[in-house]
């Protein structure tokens, strides 16, 4: 499971997909309506939020939103009603974002390269925008490498 901090526009076609489905069972786990990944660390941000499910789905507007903009149609009933009001913003960090930026062009260098060459110019890769960054290294939630944790910031 990677719920992205950086924003889906970045994605490939495959990526955001996977990126619909995982959030969506994101939102089962937060809900408490299946058993696996209760325990995943993706997980750990949204859990800390005053209301998790709220922000799991406002987290699926977005991605439906991008999915929308692309031609796709992703099904928007599926996200959780509870999560129709503002949802609070979910600070990271800047170490998280650019961790994520490096892991996406890693992934994208093999499985699409076209959407690589689109975007290899950027060097600050805008947030989802539930997400508000500030300084920081790579979360502690994030499964790195101990040698890798401040390397790729």
């Amino acid at each position: 499971m990677r719920l992205w901090t950086i924003h889906p526009k970045y994605l490939d076609a495959r990526g955001l997909v996977a990126l619909w489905r995982e959030a969506l069972l994101a939102q089962k786990v937060l809900q408490e309506k299946t058993r696996g990944y209760k325990h995943h660390p993706q997980l750990v941000r949204f859990r800390a939020q005053s209301n998790p499910s709220q922000s799991v789905a406002a987290y699926l507007r977005i991605v439906c939103a991008e999915a929308d903009a692309r031609g796709y149609s992703f099904d928007a009933t599926k996200i959780a009603a509870s999560g129709r009001s503002q949802p609070q913003t979910i600070v990271t960090t800047r170490g998280q974002l650019l961790h994520e930026w490096a892991h996406l062009q890693r992934k994208l260098q093999l499985r699409a390269p076209d959407k690589l060459e689109q975007i290899k110019q950027i060097l600050q890769p805008d947030p989802h925008p539930l997400f508000v960054i500030v300084d920081g290294e790579i979360e502690a939630w994030e499964k790195v490498a101990e040698e890798n944790r401040n390397h790729e910031t």
